[in-house]
């Protein structure tokens, strides 16, 4: 066995296989990175928010948590291949710089541009286009471009006040009126935070039938065949102290 290690060793620390290898390194940190990062907030998200049995959750979980994986690592492999080829073609043989944006431009449309986009995907690349928009917006501003120093200090002192206001009001103006617009796993925190949730349906004593709250409700005789309130679990709606802070039902 140490014989084997040894040999082993000597090949992966072979620099005529460094290239080669760069990309199975790059396709194995992927596939770890995404799994680390999507598994817990699978995890939360589904026992939150989702509906099912055990294993339907669970197996909703292990569905997103390989797919963030394998897309992540799938996008390592394309860019790192494509890395390798566009350097050994060039005329120098090195890194140039419009190398990386070609590679990523590959990538980005082989893994995340192409056919129906599941939720992960979207997710994936709402995350890095919002992190390109604020790096290019700290770029912008940075010592030497084109903007003066004085309104570049205004900038920089108030951009992100600004930005933060307007996005959290622009998020709330839509789901209030457009929520349909709203990418779904978002829509579910905002529901739990601010909206109706669910419906639960409680048997009440008889005398306490006539009781009517400002909701509207399918319009059916069993409501009041069986006697049953009508409590909506979210932040304005409760009936007890329980029901205000500890728990929603």
């Amino acid at each position: 066995m140490e014989a084997i290690k040894r040999s082993v060793d000597e090949i992966v620390l072979n620099p005529q296989f460094a290239d080669l290898l760069a990309i199975v390194k790059g396709a194995r940190n992927g596939f770890t990175y995404g799994a680390k990062i999507r598994f817990p907030h699978a995890l939360v998200m589904v026992f939150l928010f989702r509906s099912g049995t055990l294993r339907e959750k669970l197996k909703i979980i292990v569905k997103a948590t390989f797919q963030h994986a394998r897309n992540l690592a799938t996008f390592a492999t394309i860019y790192k291949i494509a890395m390798l080829l566009l350097r050994t073609t060039s005329s120098d043989g090195k890194e140039a710089i419009p190398h990386t944006f070609l590679a990523g431009l590959l990538g980005g449309y082989m893994v995340f541009g192409r056919g129906i986009q599941s939720s992960v995907n979207q997710q994936i690349v709402i995350y890095v286009f919002a992190r390109v928009v604020l790096a290019l917006a700290r770029m912008s501003v940075q010592k030497g471009g084109a903007i003066p120093r004085e309104l570049r200090e205004r900038v920089t002192n108030n951009a992100w006040p600004a930005f933060a206001a307007l996005s959290w009001a622009s998020v709330m103006w839509l789901y209030r009126w457009h929520p349909e617009s709203i990418q779904p796993s978002l829509k579910s925190s905002m529901k739990y935070m601010y909206d109706i949730s669910h419906l639960i349906e409680l048997p009440l004593p008889r005398q306490w039938s006539m009781v009517v709250t400002h909701v509207s409700v399918p319009k059916s005789g069993q409501y009041a065949d069986h006697h049953l309130r009508h409590r909506y679990v979210d932040s304005n709606h409760w009936d007890s102290f329980r029901t205000l802070l500890l728990q929603n039902k």
